[in-house]
């Protein structure tokens, strides 16, 4: 989101940020309004906007948008979408998270239709929504979300490199002694399937030694996960600079997650040169092309996954066949290729709105 709100200053467009937790002042200078939220209820680390649009209207009828740009489908986002609606505002959205597949994580029955429900009421009601890979944007429109244009997620690939490899980080990990990393970057969710994780974990743990396990990441389950994971190296949050040192020092990375529109933590893995190791559902199977610039395994199935790391683990020269051809993949996903997608597809939306206001007049 920074990067697409810096690149749209940099064009010399004006930009403000409706958010309901204002990020570190070190992440960012984009303008930023705080609007009134409370705490999510199940996931005490998360505050949700209190709903309605009259918290920031005053704010916008100020800053006068030629456009919005809604990020998530939660409370902000619909007050966005109103109001959009009613001062007649061009209005778009990214599909980030899958959230329809969410219930099943807290075993809440039959709220999966509901949640699309509430998909559609948002999505069907706005000009235009970037979703970043064909897999789950086909299965949007299986379920009725129309107006869905395919604009892939950027991947910092200055940041996310080879270059930032560090022999003292794989010492601090004990990995001296020519152990490979394998890597799983997230937030410490359930819906991250980090139940699968530590089934794969414990499969290897119990075939060799040859490895170590690192961790990067926080999240309500990391106390739970941790007991799962016993001599796993758990490095808590990262961004930056020690982010990009984490995925470039390791070997292998490791996703289960079936819950990805995208999965910018594996493009990131494979900009950094690891070999991948995804759950071969949504954004993973645009991602990576199975046997050639990574693995993709049969969602539900950590011994599978195991298998698949074990056997990285076994052929080291046609691992770095598979991290080059990750690399490469990576990079067709730089920022440099996908803006200019995005402010197209800005821009048209824009005109197509301005069409509409003079046929109306």
């Amino acid at each position: 989101m920074y990067r697409m709100m810096e690149a749209a200053r940099h064009r010399g467009h004006a930009v403000l940020a409706l958010t309901s937790t204002l990020p570190d002042p070190d992440q960012t200078d984009i303008p930023m309004v705080k609007v009134p939220s409370v705490v999510l209820p199940l996931q005490k680390a998360y505050r949700i906007a209190l709903p309605g649009y009259h918290h920031f209207a005053p704010q916008l009828r100020s800053f006068r948008p030629d456009l919005l740009h809604i990020n998530s489908p939660c409370t902000l986002g619909f007050a966005a979408a109103k109001y959009a609606r009613h001062f007649g505002v061009p209005v778009v959205a990214t599909y980030h998270t899958h959230f329809p597949t969410y219930p099943r994580y807290y075993h809440i029955y039959g709220a999966e239709e509901m949640t699309w429900r509430l998909i559609r009421s948002l999505y069907n009601s706005l000009d235009r929504t970037f979703v970043p890979t064909e897999p789950i944007r086909r299965e949007l429109v299986a379920n009725g979300v129309d107006q869905t244009v395919y604009v892939p997620n950027g991947v910092d690939t200055h940041q996310f490199s080879p270059t930032r490899r560090s022999m003292e980080w794989r010492r601090r990990i004990n990995a001296s002694g020519g152990k490979t990393i394998v890597l799983f970057v997230s937030r410490l969710v359930w819906e991250k399937d980090l139940r699968d994780l530590a089934k794969t974990y414990q499969w290897l743990r119990a075939h060799r030694a040859d490895f170590e396990m690192v961790i990067v990441g926080d999240g309500y389950a990391r106390k739970g996960f941790e007991a799962m994971m016993p001599g796993a190296h758990f490095l808590g949050y990262q961004t930056g600079a020690p982010l990009a040192e984490s995925f470039a020092s390791s070997d292998i990375f490791v996703f289960p997650s079936t819950t990805e529109t995208f999965g910018l933590v594996t493009a990131e893995a494979m900009a950094s040169g690891l070999a991948p190791v995804a759950a071969g559902y949504g954004g993973a199977v645009e991602l990576i092309e199975d046997g050639c610039s990574g693995f993709l395994t049969t969602p539900h199935r950590p011994v599978e996954m195991a298998e698949r790391v074990s056997w990285l683990l076994d052929h080291p020269h046609e691992r770095r066949i598979i991290q080059e051809n990750a690399l490469q993949r990576a990079r067709q996903f730089s920022w440099d290729t996908i803006l200019p997608q995005i402010f197209d597809h800005y821009r048209d939306v824009i005109r197509l709105q301005s069409q509409r206001r003079r046929s109306a007049a």
